[in-house]
C-alpha cells in the first residue's frame, strides 16, 4: 500500500524532486513519485523500538513516523487517503484570529500556515510542549493536524533534539504540501528554543544583523546592517555630478557586486541617468563592457580586483576595441587573495602533476588573472568556469572523453564541495542523475570520482567567516528561514544550504543565482497578496546587498503601484562574525557621517574573514572618489596622470603564443560550451593530442 504526499491527477502524491542529491532507493519509487511502503515504515518502527525502547513507547522520531504511516494504511483509493486527512484536518482546533497574523506564519509555504507554541511543566520540572497549527488549505490542515497528533505533549528536550531523515522516510522533494509539516516542524523547533531559553531568563542566541526592507524603506538592525544600509539612498549631488562626467566623456562603469555600498548606492542612481552603468559578476563584466564600447563608450571604468580589468581589457583586444581605454580605480596594485593563489609556484606544481594521469583537463575559476589562465593553458587544456557552471562543465568533460582526470583550481572551497556533490551524486538513482547530467548514471559517476582533483590551498579568505561557528548559529537561530550559500563557501555552510535547497527553501550557486532565488521567492509572496515576512540568510560576501535592496524593492513597489494592500516585509540576514565591524578612525572616508561603525577590521592586508570584500583594503581602493577622480581627469590635458591607471595590453608571449589569445582561449571555451552545450572540438584536440 503505497503512502501519498500531494493531490496530482486525482491522487494525493508526493512528487520526487530530480536533483536531490539523497539516496532514495528505487524501490520505494513509482512513475517520478516517492511513495512509502508499509513494510518499509513498519521496519523503520520495528527499528526504532529495538533500537530506543519498547513498540509501547517508541521514540518521539518513530511516532512521527507512525503517523505518517497511518497516511499510508487509510485506504487502498487516494480518494480514501485525501477524506482522511480532511478529516484530520476537521478534528484540527481552529486558531483564533489574534494567533493567525504575519508573525506566527510559517515560511516556505504555499498556503498560508500558522504556528502557536507554549510550555507546560509536570510534576517532575521538565516542559511539555503544547502547540497549535492551522492553514487555509484544508489538505496542508490535515498534514498539520498529522505533525500535532504524533507531537503534541512530547518534552521540549525530545523536540528540540529530534532529527528526521527526510530520505530515508522517502519524503524529501519539492511537493510544497510535504515541506510545509517539515518546515512546521523545524519552526516549532525554533519557537520551543526560545520558550526554553526565555523560561531560564536566557536569549535564545545572539541575532545576526539584517535589513529589513519594504516598499517604503529600510530598517537595519545592528551596526554591521546600519553600515551597510547607509548608501541604499545616495547623495542626489554626487549622482549628478557621475552622470554628468560619464555621459560627457562617454565613459561606461563595469563594477562587481561586491563593491563598497557607498559606490554601489550612486551607481545604482545614476544609472537611470547614464545606462551605461552595469553591476554583476566579474563574467558579465566583460561582456557589459563590449557591449558599451558597440554602443559608442570610449572608456570604461572597471571597479574591481585587477583580474577583473585584464578580463575586460582582453575582451575589448579580441572584439576589436584594442582603442576603448580600460581605467582602474588607482594606479597601484590591486590584488586578491583567491587569485594570487594561482599565481604560486604550489599551483604549478599542482598542474604539472597532470602529466601522470592523461588525458588532462583543467577547469579553471573565472576570478583569476589573464597571465594565470595563459600559463595554465600553456601547461594543461584549460577551460574557465564561474560558479554558476562548474557542475555542467566538469560532468560534460567527463562525458565526452573517456578516462578523463579533471584539474580543478584554484577555489579549495568550490573544490571540496564539487567533490561532496559529486559523491552525493553517486548515490542516487539513475533516472536522478540523468535529470542532474543526461550523460551520467551511477557507473559514470563513480568511475569519476577518482579523476576528479581540486587544488587543496587556496580560497578567498571572507568565506572563512562562514565557518563552524556562524553556520551552528545559522542552525539554531535561524533553520527554518530561507538559506543560501555561494559556491566559494565553507563546506559546513554548503552542507546546511544544501539540506534547505532539497526542501525548496535554499539556493547553493553563484552571487547571480542567490540574488535570483530571492527575487523569485518574493515574487511569489507577491502573487500570494496576504501579509507575509521572508527571511533569508546571504551565505555570501554582503557587498551584494545593494543589489538585492534595489531588486526586492522594485518587486515591491510595483505590487503597491498594482493597487494591492498586502504589507510584505523581506529580511536579509548577514551572518558575520562578531569582529565584523570596527570602529572608523578620524581618517576613514566615512569619519564625517554619524556612523562610527563600518564593516571589516581595523587593519591587515587583504581580504579578512571577519569583514568581507566590499571591505578589504584592496576593494576599498574602488571608492566614489578614485572613481570622480578618474572621469575627472579623463579627456583633459591630465590624462597622462591615469596611465598607471591602465591596463596594458598583454603583448608578452607564453609558450610561444600572445599571453591575450593563450589567455584568452579558456574563457571562449567557456562562452561554446554555454551556448552548445558541449566542449570545443579545438579544446578537445588539445586534450587527446596533449594525453
Amino acid at each position: 500500500m503505497a503512502a501519498a504526499f500531494s493531490l496530482r491527477d486525482g491522487a494525493l502524491s508526493f512528487p520526487f524532486q530530480r536533483h536531490n542529491p539523497e539516496p532514495v532507493s528505487s524501490k520505494y519509487r513509482c512513475g517520478g513519485r516517492i511513495r512509502i511502503k508499509s513494510a518499509r515504515a513498519s521496519t523503520i518502527l520495528e527499528q526504532e523500538g529495538k533500537s530506543r525502547g519498547s513498540s509501547d513507547n517508541p521514540s518521539l522520531a518513530a511516532r512521527v513516523e507512525r503517523s505518517l504511516l497511518g497516511v499510508a494504511q487509510a485506504g487502498e483509493s487516494p480518494r480514501a487517503r485525501i477524506q482522511y486527512l480532511l478529516d484530520r484536518a476537521a478534528r484540527l482546533p481552529r486558531l483564533g484570529d489574534e494567533e493567525r497574523v504575519a508573525e506566527n506564519r510559517v515560511m516556505g509555504c504555499t498556503a498560508q500556515v500558522w504556528l502557536t507554541a507554549s510550555l507546560d511543566d509536570d510534576s517532575s520540572g521538565a516542559a511539555a510542549v503544547h502547540f497549535g497549527a492551522d492553514s487555509d488549505a484544508e489538505l496542508t490542515r490535515g498534514f498539520c493536524a498529522v505533525l500535532r497528533e504524533a507531537l503534541d505533549g512530547a518534552l521540549a528536550e525530545e523536540i528540540v533534539g529530534l532529527s528526521l531523515d527526510l530520505a530515508t522516510m522517502g519524503l524529501s522533494g519539492s511537493s510544497s504540501r510535504s515541506n510545509t509539516w517539515y518546515n512546521v516542524l523545524l519552526a516549532l523547533q525554533k519557537r520551543v528554543r526560545h520558550l526554553l531559553a526565555r523560561r531560564e531568563g536566557k536569549r535564545t542566541f545572539d541575532p545576526f544583523p539584517s535589513l529589513v526592507i519594504t516598499a517604503d524603506g529600510f530598517k537595519p538592525e545592528g551596526s554591521f546592517a546600519i553600515a551597510q544600509a547607509k548608501y541604499l539612498l545616495p547623495d542626489a549631488t554626487k549622482v549628478q555630478l557621475l552622470a554628468d562626467y560619464l555621459r560627457k566623456k562617454r565613459i561606461g562603469v563595469v563594477a562587481h557586486f561586491y563593491m563598497d555600498p557607498e559606490v554601489q548606492g550612486v551607481l545604482v542612481a545614476a544609472q537611470k541617468l547614464w545606462p551605461h552603468i552595469h553591476i554583476s559578476d566579474s563574467l558579465v563584466m566583460a561582456d557589459r563592457a563590449v557591449k558599451m564600447a558597440d554602443q559608442g563608450c570610449q572608456a570604461i571604468a572597471v571597479l574591481g580586483v585587477d583580474f577583473m580589468s585584464e578580463n575586460a581589457r582582453a575582451i575589448l583586444d579580441q572584439a576589436g576595441y584594442e582603442k576603448v581605454r580600460v581605467y582602474r580605480m588607482s594606479k597601484e596594485r590591486i590584488g586578491c587573495s583567491l587569485a594570487e593563489a594561482a599565481e604560486s609556484s604550489s599551483y604549478t606544481d599542482y598542474l604539472e602533476n597532470r602529466s601522470v594521469k592523461a588525458p588532462a583537463l583543467h577547469v579553471i575559476y573565472i576570478n583569476t588573472s589573464l597571465e594565470t589562465k595563459a600559463r595554465s593553458h600553456s601547461l594543461v587544456p584549460t577551460i574557465t568556469c564561474t560558479s554558476s557552471n562548474v557542475v555542467q562543465t566538469v560532468l560534460q568533460a567527463f562525458a565526452e572523453i573517456p578516462d578523463l582526470t579533471v584539474w580543478y583550481g584554484p577555489d579549495s572551497y568550490m573544490g571540496a564541495n564539487l567533490a561532496v556533490l559529486f559523491q552525493q551524486l553517486a548515490a542516487m538513482e539513475d533516472d536522478d542523475i540523468a535529470a542532474v547530467h543526461p550523460l551520467h548514471n551511477k557507473q559514470t559517476i563513480a568511475s569519476l570520482l577518482p579523476r576528479f582533483h581540486y587544488f587543496q590551498d587556496g580560497s578567498c579568505i571572507v568565506h572563512d567567516m562562514f565557518g563552524k561557528d556562524v553556520v551552528s548559529r545559522v542552525r539554531e537561530g535561524y533553520g527554518d528561514a530561507y538559506l543560501t550559500a555561494h559556491f566559494e563557501v565553507p563546506g559546513e555552510m554548503f552542507t546546511l544550504a544544501m539540506e534547505a535547497k532539497r526542501r525548496g527553501m535554499g539556493i547553493v550557486g553563484s552571487t547571480q543565482n542567490i540574488l535570483d532565488f530571492i527575487r523569485v521567492r518574493v515574487q511569489e509572496a507577491v502573487e500570494r497578496d496576504f501579509d507575509d515576512r521572508l527571511q533569508f540568510v546571504l551565505g555570501t560576501e554582503s557587498g551584494m546587498i545593494t543589489a538585492i535592496a534595489a531588486a526586492v524593492q522594485h518587486i515591491l513597489k510595483g505590487d503597491k503601484s498594482a493597487g494591492k494592500s498586502a504589507s510584505i516585509e523581506v529580511e536579509i540576514v548577514f551572518p558575520v562574525s562578531s569582529d565584523a565591524v570596527t570602529t572608523s578612525s578620524t581618517d576613514n572616508s566615512l569619519s564625517s557621517s554619524a556612523f562610527t561603525i563600518v564593516p571589516g577590521v581595523s587593519s591587515g592586508e587583504g581580504c579578512s574573514p571577519s569583514g568581507g570584500c566590499a571591505s578589504c583594503p584592496y576593494m576599498k581602493m574602488n571608492s566614489l572618489d578614485a572613481l570622480l577622480r578618474v572621469c575627472a581627469l579623463a579627456g583633459t590635458h591630465k590624462e597622462d596622470f591615469l596611465s598607471a591607471h591602465e591596463i596594458k595590453h598583454m603583448k608578452r608571449d607564453v609558450g610561444g603564443q600572445s599571453m591575450t589569445q593563450l589567455g584568452c582561449a579558456p574563457i571562449l571555451f567557456m562562452r561554446h560550451f554555454q551556448s552548445q552545450n558541449k566542449l570545443p572540438e579545438e579544446l578537445k584536440q588539445r586534450i587527446i593530442t596533449s594525453a
